[in-house]
């Protein structure tokens, strides 16, 4: 095991992140959803990653990077940004270890996510538009402070912690045609696809972006070697992926594990987290949606699938309005 040609991500490192990362966000619940293949046209399989202290899936990567840290006696302060749920995960891995950790989020974040960060011993800060402006102000005052700056995408062993979806899913020998996931600064899906493409290298791997925030999806498209397409804002009830500015290592990680990138409207996205309330009975977030999203359009009609639901923090007011 070890690299593929060009990758940064260990396939040694993912699995011992599935043997080694907190418990609490292990073993998460997989089956095959016969309601949604039904309504779908697919064999669909779930996995559900919002049952957990956080609520999402990134508690496997933050936890699985903090403890190399100390590991290597590294327990200085930490700076990242994030729209909250990356955020929420480093917080609860950072408070573990008596971590400093000062995150940044936009001004119009969730303020769901915001409060449980605060409640995780985050001292968080509400700066700029958007994830990418405060993602510039965390970079600055981390400089500022000699404080080391975590940026989701761009840390090979966060991005490896997530990969340990990937060793869950295809654990109990299930094979599938292809895995659709969420894509905003590319750990979900360039961890489990390291994975994935190692043990069934024909099952493809889909990442779904939302239309209104499409720069993950364009850097993809114009290949290898090609500068990350910027855009100037994003327009997406999305905010997990809402990425205007792609993480170049992220985006160079995608080339030759990934096999296409699709986009979902926010309609879609509305339409998913309504199926996965009624159909699954789970509070999925936006961004946390955009998988089963990408499945709406009958395009994996009769295939195998699989994909996962890896956010549920919606704030009470959202959900009455988008699932009410």
């Amino acid at each position: 095991m070890g690299h593929a040609a060009g990758s940064r991500l260990s396939l040694e490192h993912i699995a011992e992140a599935a043997r080694t990362i907190d418990p609490v966000f292990l073993a998460s619940p997989q089956f095959l959803s016969e309601p949604l293949s039904a309504l779908l046209g697919c064999q669909l399989t779930v996995k559900v990653e919002t049952v957990n202290p956080i609520r999402s899936f990134k508690g496997r990567g933050t936890d699985y990077f903090v403890q190399k840290l100390v590991a290597r006696g590294e327990t200085g302060p930490l700076v990242c940004a994030s729209a909250g749920n990356f955020g929420q995960g480093l917080a609860y891995s950072c408070r573990k270890h008596g971590i400093a950790l000062t995150v940044f989020a936009a001004r119009n974040a969730n303020r769901l996510k915001v409060q449980r960060m605060r409640e995780l011993s985050a001292e968080v800060r509400l700066a700029g538009d958007d994830f990418d402006a405060a993602k510039e102000l965390a970079e600055k005052t981390a400089a500022e402070r000699g404080a080391r700056m975590v940026v989701d995408g761009e840390v090979p062993e966060i991005s490896e912690g997530a990969g340990s979806i990937g060793v869950e899913l295809l654990a109990r020998g299930e094979r599938f045609d292809a895995v659709v996931v969420p894509l905003g600064d590319g750990a979900l899906l360039n961890g489990m696809a390291r994975w994935v493409k190692s043990v069934a290298p024909s099952t493809r791997m889909v990442g779904v972006c939302a239309q209104g925030a499409p720069a993950v999806a364009e850097s993809f498209r114009r290949g290898p070697g090609a500068p990350p397409v910027t855009r100037p804002s994003v327009d997406t009830i999305a905010d997990g992926i809402a990425v205007r500015l792609p993480v170049p290592e992220a985006v160079a990680d995608m080339f030759g594990l990934v096999d296409d990138v699709l986009l979902v409207d926010d309609a879609q996205i509305l339409e998913a987290m309504r199926l996965a309330h009624r159909q699954v009975g789970l509070v999925v977030e936006p961004a946390g949606a955009a998988g089963l999203a990408a499945l709406l359009g009958g395009t994996f009609a009769g295939r195998r699938v699989a994909t996962v639901l890896c956010g549920g923090n919606v704030a009470p007011e959202q959900l009455a309005g988008w699932l009410g």
